[in-house]
């Protein structure tokens, strides 16, 4: 339907009266030909006296009379950016313009996250700048920046949708604030945002990165997970059969730490089994070490700094960091990530299988991506690490049905002197949920990632929410603020007329956002449709 819109609207546009049409001023460039440098005079005087039978320019579409045009002329969709940012700049301050549905408010006036309640849904809450540049180090995902930069606004939208997943955690780690007896959904530890293109899944994620950093949480938060499998050196370690990745390994712990420094200066290590070392981002290994010591009473800061200055050890850092967070019982641990889906797809990196073959490399074969660990439940009952005959890598892939492979998760099984106990399992991949820690992924449809079968490796069957496009009372706000943000023309804003956009977009965010600058009235569709461009008011 919106490949139509677009022919309609470009057959229109050739169809205009080109002598109502303004030429924007341009600069007259020199051509250049590439030619043969021996060119003989008699082709030049040829292409002279071509040049000079040609029929003169007409009058009236002279560079001159371009230059000299009338700006104020031109129609609003085609006016420059500039004086669309000018008077928005002027209009900052004039609060008569946050008008909503029904006249209410546009904005809301709670200061932050934390105090939003159900009253401030399809309000826009105002964010800024200096304090989400201090809130994510990291960055912010691509759907957040170009919802500003369109917008020329930092604001986002209050979703109730995005208000249930910030208190479940809330009552996860405070049961108390649980009104008790109510019907309340149940209470989830890990949770995958699923749904379609642009419904706001990284908006919600970042929402609720914003929120738990503000509460004091140690969040992990990776804004782009594909980075992860893509770009840099990789290398594949002979000792657990995975593939280093050095340099993401050292940017995952440079990010890692951009916030969260002084939190982690006062987490002491609670492992101090040596991190083996492997190869260093272009140097190779390192000769006669294999591993470095991890002091007593070192805190998480030092371990981290210990990765970030020395390459071979950054990977093997990143996965005894995994296990130090799973340990952390001072304060609460979130572990966000957007672009999920990405970990359960093939990588950018090749491996050579022959001289004239090679084979991709999944996702899970890399160590900073599936990582898995086995615990040994002792007589006492107190988790330690498996034998050293037995240490090695188990990858666990589900048998069966996917009802069997819970059951296989829940029991104990031996391998040889071994006890694996799948309830007391530590540690597992970043990709794992197989754990009791609060995390969250987002999928993002937009990478090409591809349609993820139902039951995925390591991912619990209850844990994936369908995350909603944008329902008509919040299409009404966005539609209203993009209005105030002059995206949308005041003279041809009707009820009617961002309903069919609302409808045309199916609820879809980004294509409501490209779809507004194209509203019309009745007035201007005729005009399109016999041949003149509506001049604006």
């Amino acid at each position: 339907m919106l490949q139509s819109i677009i022919r309609t609207v470009v057959t229109s546009i050739r169809t205009v009266n080109t002598s109502k049409l303004v030429v924007p001023a341009i600069t007259k460039l020199s051509s250049c030909e590439y030619s043969s440098k021996a060119s003989s005079k008699q082709s030049s005087k040829k292409k002279v006296q071509t040049t000079k039978s040609k029929t003169p320019t007409p009058k009236s579409f002279t560079i001159e009379d371009a230059s000299n045009a009338d700006d104020s002329k031109e129609p609003e969709i085609f006016r420059d950016e500039n004086s669309r940012f000018h008077s928005l700049a002027r209009e900052v301050n004039d609060k008569s313009l946050d008008v909503g549905p029904n006249g209410r408010p546009l904005f809301t006036d709670v200061p932050s996250i934390s105090e939003l309640t159900k009253k401030d849904t399809c309000f826009y809450m105002e964010f800024n700048d200096e304090e989400l540049n201090a809130k994510f180090p990291e960055g912010l995902p691509s759907g957040i920046l170009k919802e500003f930069e369109e917008s020329r606004r930092s604001a986002l939208l209050v979703r109730q949708s995005f208000l249930d997943l910030r208190d479940n955690f809330k009552h996860i780690v405070d049961p108390s604030l649980r009104t008790p007896g109510s019907k309340a959904p149940k209470l989830r530890k890990q949770i995958v945002l699923d749904g379609s293109v642009s419904c706001g899944k990284s908006i919600a994620l970042s929402m609720l990165v914003h929120w738990a950093r503000d509460e004091g949480w140690l969040v992990f938060y990776v804004p782009s997970a594909r980075e992860w499998t893509h770009g840099g050196f990789y290398y594949k370690n002979p000792q657990t059969g995975l593939w280093d990745t050095p340099i993401q390994a050292a940017k995952i712990l440079q990010d890692f730490l951009k916030f969260n420094e002084s939190r982690l200066r006062q987490l002491p290590c609670q492992i101090f089994a040596p991190v083996p070392l492997g190869e260093g981002a272009g140097v190779g290994f390192k000769k006669g070490v294999d591993s470095i010591v991890v002091p007593e009473g070192s805190t998480l800061h030092d371990l981290i700094q210990a990765g970030i200055t020395d390459t071979h050890a950054a990977v093997g850092v990143v996965v005894r960091l995994r296990k130090e967070l799973s340990l952390v019982k001072d304060i609460p641990l979130l572990i966000a990530v957007d672009q999920y889906n990405s970990w359960f797809t093939f990588s950018e990196y090749y491996e050579a299988v022959t001289v004239r073959s090679v084979r991709q490399i999944h996702a899970k074969e890399l160590a900073t991506g599936n990582f898995c660990s086995m615990s040994h439940p002792n007589d006492k009952g107190v988790v330690t690490s498996p034998p050293s005959q037995a240490t090695g890598l188990f990858i666990l892939k589900p048998c069966g049905s996917p009802e069997l492979f819970l059951k296989l998760w829940s029991g104990c099984f031996s391998f040889g002197d071994v006890r694996l106990n799948f309830e007391n399992l530590r540690v597992s991949a970043f990709r794992s949920m197989m754990h009791r820690d609060m995390m969250v992924g987002a999928f993002s449809h937009s990478t090409a990632v591809g349609k993820l079968r139902k039951y995925l490796p390591d991912v619990p069957l209850d844990v994936r929410v369908d995350f909603p496009r944008y329902s008509l009372a919040e299409a009404a706000t966005v539609s209203h603020y993009y209005l105030r943000q002059r995206l949308m023309q005041r003279e041809a804003f009707s009820e009617e007329n961002w309903k069919k956009i609302y409808y045309l977009a199916n609820g879809n965010g980004a294509e409501m956002r490209w779809l507004a600058p194209f509203m019309r009235n009745n007035t201007q569709e005729e005009g399109l449709s016999s041949g003149h461009v509506p001049l604006a008011s």
